[in-house]
């Protein structure tokens, strides 16, 4: 019982701590009230925005690195397809001018500079933006990363605004362009943004593969050697995967009105490659739904280890102390004062007292072992090796 309420209380603990690291972990970024709209709210710690042009065409395509806002001016009236990568949100000069630039609704530019905000899809008739959540993998650790990247899509022109300036999983898109492989050269703006789209969506299934790993290894100890450490490890990852469903439901709604083609930016033959990206969504909700479940699982599984380690425990406290007993009640009988007990002036007393209790313990150990009683010592001596 003391073992048991110890860990209901464990449980209790660590719902708690859940609740309260949830806050801090999914919120997403608000205006305080009263606040103007289109307010642009900057971090303290955000990285100094960068623009990375790469301008291309069938026959051509070039990049050129920390480029000013005018001089994106001219790339506005061409016939080929400009892709600025605008990279850290942390120069407000920057990114008011490429807002005059691009004639960019102040809300629009809102949506993409405070972050972090709900993957969404909004229509500004000559514009279509979208916001979604490109997670990777943490370095040397485990768990995952989040960075907003917001589109804004033109005629032959895409905007991509992404908070840091480390390497993402555009790279690919980056190297199809430049050694012109498939038919991104030959298609518009669009089709690049359907290729970014389905980088980013594809960027999830490494972090969902590293989360079967954990569960698995986790289930394994879980069943061999349980640990109250485990517990906070079952919650991480609750937790977790609940933070990639926050950031991959709304994807399916996003992808769903680019497939229905609701804009006219998006290409009818266009349309058919978001269904794939509205696929590989729809999968990974899936997958994560299911880990989701084994995550859950694994408490019920903790719990279910202690008690049978408990009831380990418990057995092999009832068999030593079962033996114990008559070796007890022998020495007690013997041991009281009376002057007249028999067997107390015989020579060989002391010898026959000691057989006899020897007798029974080892009666009582072959029962036991007969019975299969002794099965935890073995299967402790195992974990102990």
């Amino acid at each position: 019982m003391t073992q048991s309420r110890i860990t209901e209380s464990q449980v209790l603990n660590a719902e708690e701590l859940e609740k309260e690291e949830e806050y801090d972990y999914f919120d997403y970024f608000f205006d305080e009230p009263g606040s103007e709209p289109g307010k642009l709210n900057i971090e303290p710690d955000a990285k100094p925005s960068r623009i990375v042009l790469i301008d291309y065409g069938q026959d051509h395509a070039i990049r050129k690195v920390d480029v000013t806002p005018k001089a994106l001016t001219p790339y506005l009236g061409t016939n080929t397809i400009s892709w600025m990568d605008i990279q850290g949100l942390g120069s407000e000069r920057i990114l008011k001018q490429i807002g005059e630039i691009f004639k960019l609704h102040p809300l629009l530019l809102e949506d993409v500079v405070n972050v972090p905000q709900r993957p969404k899809v909004e229509d500004y008739n000559e514009q279509l933006m979208m916001i979604v959540q490109m997670v990777r993998p943490k370095e040397n650790e485990e768990g995952f990363e989040s960075e907003q990247v917001g589109f804004v899509l033109g005629t032959r022109y895409l905007l991509t605004f992404q908070e840091e300036e480390i390497e993402d999983c555009f790279d690919i898109v980056r190297e199809r362009i430049r050694a012109n492989q498939g038919k991104v050269r030959q298609e518009q703006a669009d089709y690049l943004m359907y290729l970014l789209l389905d980088s980013i969506i594809d960027g999830y299934f490494p972090v969902l593969e590293d989360y079967g790993d954990r569960i698995e290894e986790l289930e394994d100890a879980l069943v061999i050697k349980p640990h109250t450490k485990n517990l906070e490890e079952i919650y991480t990852i609750r937790r977790e995967l609940l933070a990639l469903r926050r950031a991959i439901w709304p994807l399916r709604n996003v992808t769903n009105i680019l497939v229905r083609g609701e804009s006219y930016l998006i290409s009818s033959d266009v349309q058919i490659y978001f269904r794939d990206c509205y696929d590989h969504v729809i999968q990974i909700l899936d997958i994560v739904e299911t880990y989701r479940e084994l995550a859950s699982s694994l408490m019920d599984v903790y719990l279910s280890s202690m008690s049978n380690k408990m009831n380990e425990v418990m057995q092999v406290l009832t068999v030593v102390s079962t033996i114990f007993i008559p070796l007890t009640f022998i020495a007690g009988v013997y041991g009281m004062n009376f002057e007249y007990m028999p067997e107390l002036k015989s020579h060989w007393g002391y010898f026959i007292c000691l057989g006899l209790m020897g007798a029974i313990a080892g009666g009582l150990i072959y029962f036991f072992w007969q019975r299969g009683w002794f099965e935890p010592f073995s299967r402790s001596k195992k974990r102990l090796e």
